[in-house]
């Protein structure tokens, strides 16, 4: 029998078992083909000269090559720092070079990427393209077949570097402290997730966003070390992914509030044509879900919906299942790690019901890399940190986000929270998708303006404006309604269904022809 690292249970390590599989083209990974790529591309990055603490930069679309490199950095005790195939090349750049790489490898469907890496950043002298060489890039797949398989001889614990987003700025290198411990056992991530979501080997588990998103790569190698499947899709398609439940008996799942409104937007006969009864549990995070949108889910899949609200800097976690969703609606949850604090500016706590800034004491430490500044405002002299998410709690504990603080438009001294009329407009049967901005108003400082995709069929139009902005204001009091609506044909959003606000909003700011009056 094979030898293998995972699963982190001896009595669930199958050579043979699949680990995991890319749905698109049917590549399948055992845990034994997992295990000796993963030592080999291990060995590779020792000849490199890599030592464990060091950095590596990943960019590639979801393919068998990319679990394989990030196991092998999780056994030489790297980190490694996955980058979105949606970044342009000078933002490539600047991520591999603030995150210290030493080695990076990108897919060679981005050989413009490959090529101004190289030649930007001439002092990295290891550098790798996935799918063929793109000189001066050698072949990765090449050059890790050529290590041998066996283990190498200091192994230790690596962990991911991951980026913020960039949502409401640059993106900032999340870091936490590197376990002093041997890979292959139990760590608080694996410990976390597979706790509250139930990851064993029976799980069979659907990713069907982008692995260098901090949910689908941390949850899907969770899984693996833990022994289950995991199926990965290289990009979401709502039928295909009511296909790949029924067809692989998919048990878990991880899902964001965009994919399920695209789910809900399929002909009843599609939606019910497919068996979802394999699905315990279908997991969302990492945008706010409108309520409408859940109880819609609910009704649909059963009482099988679990929430969290965890930032990539994992400072805290709060969760919820259903039933207490139920009792709860719009709540994300209560903090499973670390102690929710609600704070005004001054960092006065504040009672049940008041929104201000949410704090964590007692959760998981993190630092911005390269960034002192940054890591020091993310921290209050009482050693509690914030990652700039504005809420509430309720008597019960249960936190109720309102928005990101840099998304508040503060009209005429009134703060406005944005997301409670982007989720109204969402439940318009003909809105697709919609942000809503503070946008220049020389009297007020800011207005309310609503950006909005239509579904297909229905065409934009001032009379369309005029009706969205009725139907907020039979809903909300006026100061939180648009007072005009553009329209596009789609919204900045990343495969998390996060939405760039900040490039919506410097469009206004930043053209003097888009800049209104009252």
């Amino acid at each position: 029998m094979t030898e293998l690292l995972y699963p982190i249970a001896p009595e669930a390590r199958d050579p043979d078992k699949i680990a995991y599989e890319i749905a698109e083209t049917g590549e399948t990974v055992t845990y034994a083909a997992l295990e000796h790529h993963s030592r080999q591309a291990a060995q590779l990055f020792r000849a490199c000269g890599l030592k464990p603490g060091d950095h590596i930069a990943l960019l590639s679309e979801n393919n068998r090559q990319f679990l394989e490199i990030c196991f092998a950095a999780d056994r030489a005790g790297l980190y490694y720092t996955p980058i979105s195939t949606h970044a342009t090349p000078a933002e490539a750049e600047y991520i591999v070079a603030n995150c210290d790489a030493r080695l990076w490898i990108v897919t060679a469907r981005k050989p413009e990427i490959a090529r101004h890496l190289a030649a930007a950043l001439p002092q990295v002298q290891h550098r790798y393209t996935i799918g063929g060489a793109v000189p001066p890039c050698a072949d990765w797949d090449e050059a890790r077949s050529a290590q041998p398989t066996t283990r190498i001889a200091d192994e230790a614990q690596g962990l991911d570097m991951l980026y913020s987003s960039g949502t409401t700025g640059r993106p900032k290198g999340i870091k936490w402290p590197r376990p002093d411990s041997a890979p292959g056992g139990r760590t608080r991530m694996v410990d976390t997730l597979s706790g509250i979501f139930g990851y064993g080997p029976d799980t069979r588990y659907l990713s069907p966003a982008p692995l260098y998103h901090a949910a689908p790569l941390r949850h899907s190698m969770t899984n693996i070390k833990m022994g289950g499947t995991v199926t990965i899709t290289q990009r979401f398609d709502a039928e295909t992914a009511l296909k790949l439940i029924e067809s692989r008996r998919i048990t878990h799942s991880q899902w964001v509030p965009t994919m399920f409104q695209r789910l809900l937007k399929l002909p009843d006969e599609v939606r019910q044509g497919y068996d979802c009864s394999s699905l315990k549990v279908a997991v969302h995070a990492a945008a706010p879900c409108p309520v409408h949108v859940k109880e819609a889910m609910i009704d649909w899949w059963g009482p099988i919906l679990h929430e969290y609200y965890s930032g990539t800097e994992g400072n805290g976690f709060c969760a919820l299942n259903s039933k207490e969703w139920l009792a709860h609606p719009g709540s994300v949850g209560r903090a499973l790690d670390g102690v929710l604090h609600i704070c005004d500016e001054d960092g006065r706590e504040l009672p049940p019901g008041e929104v201000g800034t949410v704090w964590f004491s007692d959760g998981r430490q993190f630092a911005y890399h390269n960034d002192p500044d940054a890591t020091a405002k993310a921290y209050d002299a009482r050693g509690w940190s914030t990652i700039g998410d504005i809420g509430r709690l309720d008597a019960d504990g249960y936190l109720y986000l309102s928005d990101r603080k840099s998304f508040v438009i503060i009209s005429g001294g009134v703060n406005i929270y944005p997301q409670e009329t982007e989720n109204l407009l969402l439940s318009h049967p003909e809105v697709e998708d919609a942000a809503v901005i503070g946008v220049p108003n020389e009297d007020f400082g800011e207005e309310v303006k609503a950006v909005v995709q239509l579904v297909t069929g229905c065409a934009p139009s001032p009379a369309k404006a005029e009706e969205l902005i009725a139907f907020c204001r039979e809903k909300l009091s006026p100061i939180k309604c648009p007072r005009s609506v553009d329209f596009r044909d789609r919204l900045p959003r990343e495969a998390t269904g996060k939405l760039y606000k900040r490039k919506l909003r410097d469009a206004y700011w930043n053209n003097d022809k888009v800049k209104v009056q009252a």
